[in-house]
């Protein structure tokens, strides 16, 4: 091309990032820099949505390698089946190593002690398992798929949450992380959570899941179940929890918002059995999913904060 004395030739980029796109690109991000500062890292993959998500950002981060960390679920034992068994499938299939770290082995080595009556639930038990984990493994980092809109102590997170030799979160000493630079250094014995996912909402979760034409288990699309009603909950009737005086079972068509033990894990009444109608669904909602269908966070208003000071995820 020839121009003149008084020709302009400007060259100017117009290709922005979708909303989803960012997410995507701090996320990956994010995960890099962890293989990058840290020696041992673990994915803590619960075969939730969230972490469903994770393993797809790991997927794009480290492919055609194989991811520079094990992934670890912390197993209470009264998971869903469908979740386990999902679980399973999708970690054979991305042929990455599987680490299963069990709350019933807790219990039989005497760790922790299972709670009895009808309330009994493993949930809180999970701490001293991972903990366990994370010490007999050496992980420095553990990633995880919490979002700050699900519960308020968890809007107090850091992308990289400290935690000091005895698995505790400070939420009121953590470090700045301006500019997304973040500072992985740590102690001998100390480790560090992190949340690629930090700054999604479970829209963005959703819509992620539709655009990458992800799986995930069937018991987050409507289906007919046997329940029970519980303190404004639905519970699914099964070996691990003990109905009370008054409690009947009844069948209805319900989905979960999020999986977890099924003690204190419940359902919403739903006919969305397509990724659309989830997403419908969810715009209508104004309660996040935890506040909707998580017993162990109705404790009080702090039981999420106190969970995660003790070491919780």
């Amino acid at each position: 091309m020839t121009t003149g004395p008084h020709t302009h030739v400007t060259t100017r980029s117009t290709y922005e990032l979708s909303h989803l796109q960012a997410l995507e690109a701090e996320a990956i991000y994010i995960m890099r820099e962890v293989a990058a500062q840290f020696e041992r890292p673990v994915l803590l993959f619960s075969g939730g949505k969230d972490s469903i998500v994770l393993m797809r950002l790991a997927e794009k981060a480290f492919r055609p390698s194989r991811f520079p960390f094990p992934v670890m679920h912390v197993d209470t034992g009264h998971n869903f089946p469908e979740v386990t068994a999902f679980r399973d499938q999708l970690v054979e299939r991305l042929g990455e190593r599987l680490i299963v770290a069990s709350v019933q082995d807790s219990i039989d080595a005497g760790r922790v002690r299972e709670q009895t009556g009808p309330r009994a639930s493993r949930n809180r038990l999970q701490t001293t398992t991972l903990l366990d984990a994370i010490a007999e493994h050496w992980f420095d980092a553990a990633f995880g798929g919490a979002r700050r809109d699900e519960e308020r102590a968890r809007a107090k997170e850091r992308v990289f949450s400290f935690r000091d030799d005895f698995g505790q979160w400070d939420p009121k000493n953590q470090r700045p992380e301006l500019w997304a630079l973040y500072n992985g250094r740590i102690r001998r014995g100390e480790h560090v959570r992190v949340f690629p996912i930090s700054n999604w909402t479970e829209m963005d979760v959703w819509q992620y899941l539709a655009q990458e034409r992800l799986e995930v288990p069937s018991i987050y699309y409507a289906h007919t179940r046997e329940v029970f009603a519980r303190d404004g909950m639905l519970y699914a009737t099964n070996e691990h929890i003990q109905l009370m005086d008054g409690e009947v079972p009844f069948q209805a068509s319900v989905r979960y918002r999020t999986v977890g033990d099924m003690t204190c894990t419940g359902a919403v009444r739903s006919t969305a059995s397509t990724l659309a109608e989830v997403v419908a669904e969810i715009a209508a909602n104004r309660i996040t999913e935890r506040g909707e269908t998580r017993a162990d966070d109705r404790v009080s208003d702090a039981a999420m904060e106190d969970r995660k000071r003790e070491g919780y995820f």
